[in-house]
């Protein structure tokens, strides 16, 4: 049972990720590429992702924060906020994405709803095609719960987007080995 269950979600990924536009992760990169500062929001498990895609983006030596925690400074023009929602409503990333803009600054949205609250401001939207918890018409069919198809997918493609922003500079894996935290 275990491996089909392991054919199952290997099957729903594959469908997910062949329907997202190849050229969205090379327009997200471009536009991490320009950001001085790189705010990334999310709440829940889908906050979960974003914080992986922060520490990541650390890694290849970029200035980024995770919205929320206490050490974030305030977004200013120029900054980037990467906001991660399955659904584009979740309420407080909405408002950081609000916020920000305000500031001058702009939103690369992550999300299954291009005409969401969220991505009617965003500067990009990386249209993620999978099922949310909220089970909408026309959202990829799953076996799995609520968000878990979101998160699988987000995760891989923000991986994506970091391989191609160390490609563009050249980071290899000894140089983002340096940067990973020393205190755990």
């Amino acid at each position: 049972m275990t491996s089909n269950l392991l054919d199952i979600v290997q099957s729903e990924v594959a469908g997910v990720l062949a329907g997202v536009d190849p050229s969205s992760p090379v327009s997200a990169a471009d536009l991490l590429e320009h950001a001085p500062r790189i705010f990334v929001a999310g709440e829940g498990r889908s906050g979960y992702m974003a914080r992986a895609f922060a520490m990541r983006l650390v890694h290849l030596g970029r200035t980024a924060y995770f919205v929320g925690d206490t050490c974030t400074p305030s977004t200013g023009p120029g900054d980037l906020l990467v906001a991660v929602s399955g659904s584009g409503t979740t309420a407080a990333t909405v408002r950081a994405a609000r916020a920000v803009t305000d500031g001058g600054g702009s939103v690369l949205a992550v999300t299954t709803a291009p005409s969401s609250p969220l991505a009617s401001d965003a500067l990009h939207v990386l249209h993620v095609p999978a099922a949310t918890k909220h089970r909408r018409e026309g959202e990829a069919a799953t076996v799995q719960p609520l968000s878990s198809l979101f998160d699988q997918c987000t995760h891989l493609l923000l991986d994506c987007v970091c391989l191609e922003l160390a490609r563009r500079h050249g980071v290899t894996d000894a140089q983002a080995r340096h940067a990973h935290a020393n205190t755990e």
